[in-house]
């Protein structure tokens, strides 16, 4: 019997089949009955084949599956997407109001993982003003330095801009806030805060000290320091940094993962690798002085940076995920704190970090010893000598000073905790204040169309690949008991007991160096 090729099955000649000799013999009028009926019957026995739910066998047949398609449900939601309209945008200039709120009440909603251990310095950051609250008047004293005024109203953003950023750092800065808003819809408090996007922070301590002290201006910004009161705050460059081809950092994190499997840390270079401008800094000129010579090696390879030729160039010499190359990479400050510390860290070489003045938002959750090896700054040649020689005489110790950076960067510093830090941060900020924020008449409402459908180049292409699609699935994580005096001490304590450790072996090591020589 030949068949039709794909439908074979089905296309048998109907004098083979064995019913055709049992109808001929019924009288036509039973088979007229009894065909309405065998119809039913038929329809009856379809409908329960599709409605039966499937087993794991039937998942695994093809005909199976197939036949129970319709019905079958998938155990998981889809998460929603708001929608992004430049047609309308462009025609209608205002911001839409479809926000997708996320329901209080919402039982199915996952609740979050437990926020990392540096999420604990959200509140000592905000203790200047947790005892008097925020009043408009320390708003408006904030304006001194900032570059822009924020105001988030039900889930709304409105902008005031004094004077533009360097760069795009602020374009960046409120690219970012507005993806939280998509993230969690409804969910950020009213508020207004004051932005200053410049390096130093500003707001010294010891000017709102004394019997009757003055409150300090809640002032955000991308570092502080021990005399400062500044609040840190997530920086632009996790949306992308489009002047030096940085790519949004969820997309650079999976491209580091990658550069660190190429070279396995004994297979790389067993130096110091630094790259960067060294003319923003005398520290940074400093530490060119420990540049390999003919007449002395400090066990440190550093470059100079120039991007303007890198720019000229297409960047091809500066792809990060490319410089996992060598067991040791430096950190070291700029005119300030930089953006380059959570690149260097991530690189799964052991991090040789010479002594910082600044901080970031996660930075505080580093440990030296076992995120970081801390450098002298006041010796940088010969602490880096040391700790390079000690590393390459202790290579699995050195290596796990390396992993557990990179670990930390993967895991603690993904996308989704640099949002929930975002998140509890402002909403900590928000119960402060002691007014009701309002929108003044310079202010102009922000939204991601008002930003994304006119820009262009790089700066699109960053705000794309780094566009939140619709609400998270799951809640903000969960914070972490705040520091009580105990706990913040045995902090500091063990920071400060590590780094004195790793110098008294360094002074060892170059006291044996002047005996046997």
């Amino acid at each position: 019997m030949q068949e039709d090729s794909g439908s074979g099955l089905f296309r048998h000649s109907s004098k083979d089949g064995i019913w055709l000799p049992v109808i001929k013999a019924l009288p036509r009028s039973v088979v007229v009955l009894l065909f309405p009926v065998v119809v039913i019957i038929g329809v009856l026995a379809y409908t329960r084949v599709i409605d039966t739910p499937p087993t794991l066998s039937g998942i695994s047949s093809t005909k199976s599956s197939l036949s129970t398609t319709r019905t079958f449900k998938i155990p998981f939601s889809v998460q929603r997407e708001t929608p992004l309209n430049c047609n309308v945008y462009n025609l209608t200039r205002t911001c839409p109001t479809n926000q997708n709120p996320i329901k209080e009440d919402d039982q199915s909603r996952p609740s979050g993982a437990t926020c990392p251990q540096f999420f604990r310095w959200i509140e000592e950051d905000l203790r200047p003003w947790a005892y008097t609250g925020i009043t408009q008047e320390m708003v408006e004293r904030a304006k001194a330095t900032a570059n822009f005024k924020l105001v988030i109203l039900k889930g709304r953003a409105y902008l005031e801009t004094y004077q533009k950023s360097f760069q795009t750092r602020d374009v960046f800065t409120l690219w970012g806030i507005l993806q939280l808003l998509r993230r969690y819809p409804g969910k950020v408090p009213d508020l207004e805060l004051m932005f200053d996007c410049v390096d130093w922070p500003v707001v010294l301590a010891n000017q709102y000290s004394g019997p009757v002290p003055q409150q300090p201006p809640p002032l955000f910004r991308y570092c502080g320091n021990d005399n400062t009161l500044d609040i840190v705050f997530p920086d632009w460059s996790f949306w992308g940094w489009a002047e030096v081809n940085i790519k949004p950092w969820e997309i650079l994190l999976g491209e580091l993962k990658e550069g660190n499997e190429r070279i396995p840390w004994l297979n790389r270079e067993p130096y110091a690798y630094w790259k960067g401008n060294p003319s923003v800094a005398e520290t940074r000129e400093d530490l060119m002085k420990c540049n390999v010579s003919q007449n002395q090696d400090w066990n440190a390879r550093l470059y100079a940076q120039d991007w303007k030729r890198e720019s000229e160039e297409g960047f091809k010499k500066s792809e990060l995920a490319s410089q996992c190359t060598h067991r040791y990479k430096v950190y070291i400050e700029g005119s300030a704190w930089s953006v380059s510390e959570k690149y260097i860290l991530a690189c799964d070489s052991t991090t040789l970090l010479v002594k910082p003045h600044y901080y970031d938002f996660f930075t505080r959750g580093l440990i030296p010893g076992h995120h970081y090896w801390p450098i002298k700054e006041d010796d940088k040649c010969r602490s880096i000598k040391f700790a390079v020689d000690w590393g390459n005489s202790h290579n699995q110790r050195a290596h796990q000073i390396g992993k557990a950076a990179s670990e930390f960067i993967q895991e603690e510093l993904k996308m989704d905790f640099v949002y929930d830090y975002m998140f509890h941060l402002l909403n900590a900020y928000a119960k402060l204040f002691t007014y009701k924020p309002s929108i003044s008449g310079n202010a102009t409402e922000l939204c991601v169309e008002s930003m994304v459908c006119g820009a262009e180049g790089l700066e699109k292409k960053f705000m794309m690949e780094s566009l939140v699609k619709g609400p998270a699935d799951t809640d903000p994580c969960t914070m972490p008991a705040p520091f009580d005096p105990p706990s913040l001490y045995e902090q500091l304590h063990r920071k400060k007991s590590s780094i004195q450790l790793v110098e008294s072996w360094e002074r060892s090591y170059w006291e044996n160096q002047n005996i046997t020589s």
